[in-house]
């Protein structure tokens, strides 16, 4: 058994209900929305986050969830999917998943136009509910994901990046929608609970490691969905190349950053600066950091009753940074 359909096995029957709603959240008027929505439902991923919403509920609750949980996995999955499609549109990326992207079918100005929508439907599902506790989770989440991917970009232009600005990047782009799916589940079920901010911590830990686990991938050798080397072909100042730049002689350092900015299109130079950045115990600081957020995530997990969702959720941390891709 595939080891996400492991984790699914508690919530299967939640996330089957949860399918049918999100397609009906989805659904508009207009014949050629509903064309594109049913394509991107039709290609979606792991489902990793309304995963962390019905997992972190019935852990809190001994169980239970209840229509605000659902709601609380569909606003998240709309509003992640409407990043997605603006993402694409940003990067001029033409393929999402393997397929080709809204943008590569429809052009930009519908997928910005189909972004714009599922933001809205995700927001109207909220305040038509009076889930203003679970918007404002929400609200956060996107504003915060907007200001690390504008700090990635001011950052990437100065090449000028420490750990900790790194850190607060990361924290902002990928960790806070984790965050909010964790808190969001807590919130569903018990709200006002001091489970909300201890569910949002362990959201936002996973987040971390699974990020620097993605930077890592910039390395290998595999085919994980991305090139290797594209991080330092968009310039992106990722934990690996942060530490060896704050450990290498002035000399090096003059040749990385060179390297990074004028030759970032010469596959051979991108080459040599992935080998010394290995060479360099890059990879291997970056691995100590991220199993170090791994371990603070599964010790919140330790203060919670045994149960099979706590067991899936363990699991779901220990595949963040196992994953292969």
């Amino acid at each position: 058994m595939k080891i996400t359909e492991k984790i699914k096995q508690p919530i299967a029957f939640e996330m089957d209900i949860f399918e049918k709603k999100f397609r009906l959240a989805m659904s508009s008027k207009v014949a050629l929305l509903n064309r594109i929505t049913h394509y991107i439902v039709n290609r979606k991923g792991k489902q990793m986050r309304p995963m962390f919403v019905f997992l972190v509920a019935k852990m809190v609750s001994k169980g239970e969830v209840k229509d605000r949980t659902y709601r609380g996995a569909s606003v998240i999955e709309l509003i992640h999917t409407a990043t997605l499609v603006h993402d694409d549109v940003v990067d001029e990326s033409n393929y999402r998943r393997g397929f080709f992207s809204v943008n590569a079918l429809w052009k930009n100005k519908i997928a910005v136009l189909i972004g714009d929508f599922l933001l809205s439907k995700g927001l109207l599902l909220s305040i038509d509910n009076n889930d203003f506790d679970l918007l404002k989770i929400i609200s956060v989440a996107v504003r915060e994901m907007s200001e690390g991917e504008l700090l990635q970009i001011e950052k990437a232009r100065k090449l000028d990046i420490t750990e900790a600005v790194y850190y607060e990047i990361i924290r902002q782009k990928t960790a806070t929608l984790i965050a909010a799916c964790c808190s969001l589940g807590a919130a569903s079920v018990k709200p006002d609970s001091p489970d909300v901010e201890t569910m949002r911590k362990f959201g936002e830990l996973i987040g971390m490691a699974f990020q620097i686990k993605d930077d890592l991938f910039d390395y290998g050798s595999t085919a994980i969905g991305k090139p290797v080397g594209i991080d330092i072909k968009e310039q992106k100042m990722t934990l690996p190349l942060i530490y060896v730049l704050n450990t290498c002689t002035k000399k090096e350092k003059k040749w990385l950053i060179n390297s990074i900015k004028n030759h970032n299109k010469d596959k051979k130079r991108v080459n040599e600066v992935i080998d010394f950045v290995k060479e360099n115990g890059g990879l291997d600081y970056a691995v100590s950091r991220m199993k170090t957020f791994q371990t603070e995530a599964l010790e919140i997990l330790d203060h919670y009753p045994d149960s099979e969702f706590k067991e899936a959720l363990q699991t779901m941390v220990n595949y963040v940074i196992e994953r292969k891709k």
